[in-house]
């Protein structure tokens, strides 16, 4: 088995690494997104009930005065200000309709994501041991997967979501001496099978 330098195996991750990372500042950037979609969803019920009160009560209150006041001036004013609230309300509606619209997108990208989390992942597998033979494992490395197929553990790199990518992988670990590597698909934590190397 060809040794390899921690070094190398560590600028091997930095591309799983940014990689996670910018996942993470998505999934973060999600929660964000579903605290809003949930507080503008309030706020756009508790408006519409206000803004229906106030429509209510402003056609009640005109009726109410043109039919009182038989000046043609005092109806134009009040008039007015109806049209004026009216067009107020339908601003605000329009707003709240396109920020829907945004939040919608959001959560659609949420949905895609928790569905690919359930979906298999691919990973590179370098070595097996009999023994829980850990010392391979270093704080600074990422996407490393120690999984226990009786008898064995297996030390597995990289978490891909498709095979190409992990298959890209491989061919770059052989390069460097890891013949015996091979692409392995998983789900829920457990081997599903040994994929085919080309």
């Amino acid at each position: 088995m060809p040794f390899i330098e921690e070094s190398d195996l560590l600028e091997l991750h930095k591309d799983i690494d940014k990689a996670q990372i910018i996942n993470e500042r998505l999934l973060d950037q999600i929660k964000f997104k579903n605290k809003e979609l949930k507080r503008s969803k309030v706020q756009r019920n508790v408006l519409a009930g206000v803004t229906a009160l106030f429509l209510i009560g402003t056609l009640a209150i005109t009726s109410f005065t043109a039919g009182l006041s038989r000046s043609n001036t005092y109806d134009n004013q009040n008039l007015l200000v109806s049209i004026d609230s009216l067009d107020a309300v339908k601003t605000r509606i329009d707003n709240l309709q396109q920020k829907n619209e945004e939040l919608s997108l959001v959560k659609e990208f949420y949905l895609a994501k928790m569905f690919l989390e359930k979906e298999k992942i691919y990973s590179v597998q370098v070595k097996s041991f009999v023994d829980n033979n850990l010392t391979l494992a270093s704080e600074s490395l990422t996407n490393t997967m120690f999984v226990k197929t009786n008898p064995f553990y297996s030390y597995s790199l990289g978490n891909f979501e498709t095979l190409e990518e992990a298959r890209s992988f491989r061919y770059q670990l052989v390069k460097m001496g890891f013949d015996d590597a091979f692409v392995a698909s998983y789900q829920d934590g457990k081997r599903i099978k040994i994929e085919d190397p080309y």
